[in-house]
């Protein structure tokens, strides 16, 4: 019988094992380029509410392959879910806003683009989407309808061959940044989804301030007033809501393991900092309540990382189902909120200062709950799931 290996209190169940060699160099890339140019910086940037060097991360990440990875052709990598998924996790360990940057880039606009897309936007956009010259945005969440996409109010008429935009979008990343726009519209043939150039004339996104959350990420508001766009702007093969929800699905796949990167940072710092903390003579970490935590989060962390492994698998082999990945973001989310607090306590004054990073992962996850599908709507879709019975309305 072997002997087993030592057990590593980073990784106490070897889930690291599980990763291919190509894996591996995935997460230690990008987690070596995150160490080097954004952590030193990400505690300020997120103190002042800005991402300043956004363009130049754009094109790193663009030669990193990280910006449509898991998308085939025009200039992306073709990886697998699993390896987008690892990628996802390092970039939200260091900061939920750069994890979401690269979301929206590359599972909601180039997504989107890519899937139902013509084959001139196609050409247009993902090439240079995936190096990082051109950001894009998603334009689908409104001032007054989020959860119910449906019932949007921007509209897109016909005025000869163009069609004519006009509406708001609200809570977008990347808004006041990006180069091109998939914007969601209501039409007489129901939903469809135009990619706009962000330069067309009544195309503006004013940046959205005074955020508690994702502060190192541009949000913005989308105002469409008489966009005047060409047929060709139309996605041909997007018809109805199930166009950007299919987007979305993408993208919650990606929150699914970024939140895992998030717990981990905070669990990490909770155990270091228990080990170097002293109180009646010893190391926090001595103490029974403090264990019972540690080792609860460690728990949760690996259970919520297991869940990701098992949806990268389906997402490579048979496929995932809409309710599989709700399963994973309303579990993965919530228990990685749950974790930072818990670390939140283990550190006690210190763990609301930024030289630390649990209450900035804190802060940032609160949004991730809401983004994407709620904690009650993922709740419903499974409810639906689980019983055959609807209970939205």
């Amino acid at each position: 019988m072997a002997k087993p290996s030592p057990l590593d209190p980073v990784d106490p169940l070897g889930l690291e094992h599980l990763l291919t060699d190509e894996e591996r160099a995935v997460r230690d890339t990008v987690r070596q380029y995150l160490d080097e140019r954004v952590q030193p910086h990400i505690g300020d940037w997120f103190e002042r509410g800005e991402l300043p060097s956004l363009r130049e991360l754009a094109r790193d990440f663009g030669k990193m392959g990280l910006l449509g990875m898991h998308l085939e052709g025009y200039g992306c990598a073709g990886m697998s879910a699993r390896a987008y998924g690892i990628a996802c996790r390092e970039l939200e360990a260091c900061d939920s806003g750069l994890r979401s940057f690269v979301s929206v880039q590359g599972s909601l606009a180039m997504f989107a683009i890519h899937r139902f897309g013509s084959e001139e936007q196609k050409n247009e956009w993902l090439p240079r989407m995936a190096a990082g010259e051109a950001i894009g945005c998603f334009g689908l969440t409104e001032p007054d309808h989020g959860s119910d996409p449906s019932s949007m109010r921007t509209r897109a008429r016909r005025d000869g061959d163009d069609w004519i935009l006009d509406g708001r979008k609200m809570w977008i990343t990347n808004g006041s940044v990006a180069e091109v726009a998939v914007v969601w519209a209501r039409t007489d043939d129901g939903i469809r989804g135009f990619v706009v150039p962000t330069g067309t004339p009544g195309f503006s996104a004013p940046e959205i301030k005074h955020k508690m959350s994702l502060r190192a990420s541009v949000t913005s508001e989308l105002v469409l007033d008489g966009v005047r766009l060409p047929a060709s702007a139309m996605l041909p093969e997007a018809r109805g809501v199930s166009g950007p929800l299919t987007c979305l699905n993408e993208a919650r796949y990606g929150i699914v393991w970024g939140v895992t990167g998030a717990a981990r940072s905070a669990w990490q710092a909770a155990a270091r900092y228990a080990g170097e903390r002293e109180q009646f003579g010893k190391p926090i970490a001595a103490f029974q309540l403090t264990q019972q935590k540690l080792v609860d989060m460690a728990l949760e962390l690996h259970k919520a990382t297991l869940t990701a492994l098992h949806l990268a698998q389906l997402k490579d082999g048979p496929g995932v189902h809409p309710a599989q990945i709700s399963f994973g973001k309303l579990n993965n989310v919530r228990e990685a909120i749950e974790i930072c607090r818990t670390a939140r306590t283990i550190l006690g004054a210190n763990g609301i200062s930024l030289e630390f990073p649990v209450i900035r992962h804190m802060n940032n996850l609160e949004s991730v709950l809401t983004y994407e599908g709620t904690t009650e709507m993922h709740t419903l879709a499974l409810g639906q799931a689980l019983t055959g019975h609807a209970a939205f309305r």
